[in-house]
């Protein structure tokens, strides 16, 4: 399974079967964890084994069950720590999808357990990730056209439209989708939308641009 199908077979799934994550594909899942901290000047952390999180009313009301591993997104405190979380964050996502695993994306229904991992001097928390084996493979949402998230659709080359296509996939909050593309010649340009979690979003939606539109095609345009 490429990343494009991985993209289009991942869905949020909230309930977990009590398989356990082998050593074999949790070695895979830590190696790419490693490689986006080193990358990214991060702090994302495994968290196996530790169903406290979940089990709150909290979690209880976000429809998730048997969440016994999550992955938790921390990093230095900074303007881009959100969109740099977003990014490798998705990145692990698909690479667990890749490994036959099911995750979700979890902003505010969990419990914080100060135990399960460690938040080094000025890091912080910013979200989570539910993973493991679930009981479905999730379902389809919604999603818009891509002539609603690009500011014109004229003269646009084949690579920015596949770009916006696996955008187009990126799992949002809320399902959201609030972003817009815009191009001249090979520099690219998102604007995000306004709400919680769209600088989580922005990093997201990147990561499946850059897959779809291949990176060599392009740059990003820096604000």
């Amino acid at each position: 399974m490429n990343l494009l199908e991985a993209m289009e077979k991942r869905h949020s799934v909230r309930v977990y079967t009590d398989k356990k994550i082998t050593s074999a594909i949790k070695d895979e899942l830590l190696s790419c964890i490693d490689e986006c901290n080193q990358e990214g000047d991060l702090n994302i952390q495994l968290i196996s084994d530790e169903p406290k999180a979940f089990d709150s009313m909290m979690a209880h009301y976000g429809k998730f069950k048997n969440v016994k591993n999550y992955i938790a997104l921390i990093g230095k405190k900074g303007p881009d720590l959100d969109e740099k979380c977003g990014y490798y964050g998705e990145k692990i996502v698909l690479k667990a999808q890749q490994l036959g695993l099911n995750t979700c994306w979890v902003a505010m229904t969990y419990k914080k357990i100060k135990t399960a991992f460690k938040i080094g001097t000025n890091e912080k928390l910013v979200l989570v990730i539910a993973i493991g084996y679930g009981t479905n493979q999730g379902v389809e949402h919604r999603i818009k056209s891509t002539d609603q998230v690009v500011d014109t659709m004229q003269n646009q080359p084949e690579w920015f439209i596949n770009g916006v296509k696996a955008a187009l996939l990126a799992p949002t909050a809320m399902n959201q989708q609030k972003f817009v593309f815009s191009r001249h010649d090979n520099q690219v340009a998102i604007k995000k939308g306004t709400g919680f979690y769209t600088k989580v979003d922005l990093g997201i939606v990147k990561y499946h641009f850059e897959i779809g539109a291949s990176k060599e095609n392009f740059n990003w345009i820096k604000k």
